[in-house]
């Protein structure tokens, strides 16, 4: 059984930064991959970010490539994702889920989800 509890959420304009960290319970954290996804009003939960169990592989979608950088630190039970040049489009709530498959784009691959951090970014 793994929780995760994510923080760093917040309002923010247009060209701001954020890390949101995601903070796991467990002692098996190093065996879970870890993802970041998001969801907007109406939308689809959709992927954003992707880290293997060692760190040393990470996958991105299309639309924050460049600009987001996830890592974790296993000493400390911790995912994190650094979001630079912040759009609008970026608003959503922010989820971390741990899963056994690394980079999968499918909530359902994911076993344990958080409950979600709110980012918003005006314009």
């Amino acid at each position: 059984q793994v929780q995760l509890v994510e923080s760093g959420g917040g309002l923010v304009t247009a060209g701001d930064s954020l890390r949101l960290s995601c903070a796991a319970s467990g002692r098996t954290f190093s065996s879970y991959a870890m993802g970041w996804f998001r969801q907007a009003p109406g939308k689809e939960r959709e992927f954003v970010s992707a880290i293997s169990w060692g760190g040393g592989n990470t996958h991105y979608a299309d639309s924050v490539k460049g600009r987001f950088t996830i890592s974790r630190d296993n000493a400390k039970n911790t995912v994190y994702l650094q979001m630079n040049s912040l759009k609008p489009e970026d608003t959503a709530v922010y989820y971390c889920a741990a899963g056994r498959v690394f980079g999968t784009l499918t909530p359902r691959d994911y076993d344990y989800w958080g409950q979600g951090t709110q980012v918003t970014v005006a314009s």
